[in-house]
């Protein structure tokens, strides 16, 4: 499958087809998943989904999947095992992953009653690559770098295959490139950031938020004065990584009041 990236894990190249473009509300149509495991062939797997509310014709009119179509498909929580089996030890792919698809797919597991840990797995997403280095949008990436059109570019099953190729053609573009999994992930990832999601941020080696509220703010100087704020993020959809930040901040906050 490729001919530039060395693998040494599993890679899972995802993408996402869903109601709307609100990673906290909006839910899964549609999830392709393109399976790619050192020695062996890429397995695809491409799954409709009921997302148990109407799909917006603005939505519709972006991936093409009505209603209708997903009328007899079952709900996420139906396949979300499954799901979770087909991820389990894979590191993750995907165009805008990053800031679409896994905190959208976070929320639907969590509304499933399931952990997705991200704990252990590199996440490349070709988007960063691209915008670093030709920025513009996936069927642009196609053309660019694969030097074709992107047919049924409104298809998950379509857009996986297409970013896991203009990946490995990004690695043959760019002799700087990392060649390894775990390298591009480092390479891409803010060397300042505590969480996979940069919710915080390490300045002159103290922890600040970086979004939010306190955003700029100590992370320890928060729970002292508003620890209630990091007790209400345990309680919403942030990543389990920015979750133990703001407990760990909450534990040092009680030992120190000898709680």
């Amino acid at each position: 499958m490729f001919r530039n990236l060395k693998l040494r894990r599993p890679l899972a190249v995802l993408d996402l087809e869903t109601t709307g473009v609100d990673v906290k509300t909006d839910r899964i149509v549609e999830i392709g998943i393109l399976a790619v495991r050192p020695g062996r062939p890429a397995e695809q797997h491409t799954r409709r989904v009921n997302p148990g509310v109407p799909i917006p014709p603005g939505a519709t009119a972006v991936h093409g999947i009505t209603d209708d179509d997903v009328a007899g498909a079952p709900a996420f929580g139906a396949v979300a095992d499954d799901l979770l089996t087909r991820l389990d030890g894979c590191d993750l792919c995907g165009f805008n992953v990053k800031r679409f698809d896994l905190p959208l797919l976070y929320n639907e597991f969590r509304r499933a009653g399931r952990s997705f840990p991200l704990d252990g797995r590199a996440v490349i997403d070709p988007q960063e690559i691209f915008h670093a280095y030709e920025p513009r949008d996936l069927t642009a990436a196609v053309r660019f770098y694969l030097g074709r059109e992107h047919a049924d570019a409104r298809g998950a099953a379509a857009d996986v295959r297409a970013t896991a190729a203009v990946l490995d053609a990004m690695l043959g573009r760019y002799a700087d490139l990392k060649r390894d999994v775990d390298g591009l992930h480092a390479q891409f990832r803010d060397p300042d950031a505590v969480d996979s999601a940069g919710f915080f941020t390490r300045v002159a080696g103290e922890i600040r938020f970086a979004k939010g509220k306190h955003r700029g703010q100590p992370l320890d100087f928060v729970a002292r004065n508003s620890p209630d704020y990091l007790q209400w993020m345990l309680g919403q959809d942030f990543f389990e990584d920015a979750k133990a930040v703001a407990r760990d901040a909450l534990r040092r906050r009680g030992a120190r009041a000898g709680v």
